[in-house]
């Protein structure tokens, strides 16, 4: 079997899962390919695309038979950008990941299957990211594994999305208490987007590691 695996930032931290998957799939004796460029896929039987931040155009699309995307929500609830982070920020601790077909409209291709994040309340980023990762690359097996033996459902029911996150995002109220705002410091990366909050006129950085 040929398979692309897209990752469409170089830096994102999804990239060891991405190896990870790209050396099981290799010593599985199937073609592989990691790619940073969608322009880079050719013609196969199945593309990857993992933590892809943008909209891989209909032509790329149409090269692969099957284009996958692994989307921790539970579809069509929670469309759209960062929705771990939007999910625990709501309190939630368990969940739902699909594995679904990408189309040409954001988040809305037909399910094949789902997973779950389990979560304790306690992680930070990398933690949470840790999981992320070994449940997308379990799905993505999965799915290669049982390549032609399954069927697809459609999305059904409310459509909801997030929207992108962005720095100011991770502002904190320093008239809250830390506990009030501890999701909010288990989301925050810090050195990308670390949590801060102004006071008396200046912004302050807060960094937040388990001891």
């Amino acid at each position: 079997m040929r398979v692309y695996i897209l990752v469409d930032d170089p830096n994102s931290w999804i990239i060891p899962h991405a190896y990870a998957l790209f050396e099981n799939l290799k010593s599985s004796k199937h073609e592989v390919h990691l790619v940073f460029n969608q322009n880079k896929i050719l013609e196969c039987d199945v593309s990857f695309f993992l933590g892809c931040t943008s909209i891989v155009s209909p032509l790329i699309l149409a090269r692969s038979n099957s284009n996958i995307v692994v989307h921790p929500s539970s579809l069509p609830l929670g469309r759209g950008f960062s929705p771990l982070a939007w999910q625990i920020l709501e309190g939630k601790n368990i969940i739902t990941v699909t594995l679904f077909e990408a189309i040409s409209d954001l988040d809305a291709g037909d399910i094949y299957f789902t997973d779950v994040i389990k979560l304790t309340g306690t992680e930070l980023n990398d933690e949470i990211k840790e999981v992320q990762g070994r449940v997308t690359v379990s799905l993505c097996l999965k799915y290669i594994k049982s390549y032609g033996k399954f069927s697809s459902v459609k999305q059904q029911g409310l459509t909801t999305y997030y929207k992108r996150r962005t720095p100011s995002d991770s502002e904190i109220d320093p008239h809250k208490s830390l506990a009030e705002q501890f999701n909010l410091f288990r989301v925050a990366d810090n050195k990308k987007y670390p949590v801060f909050f102004k006071y008396n006129g200046c912004d302050y950085i807060l960094e937040i590691r388990k001891k």
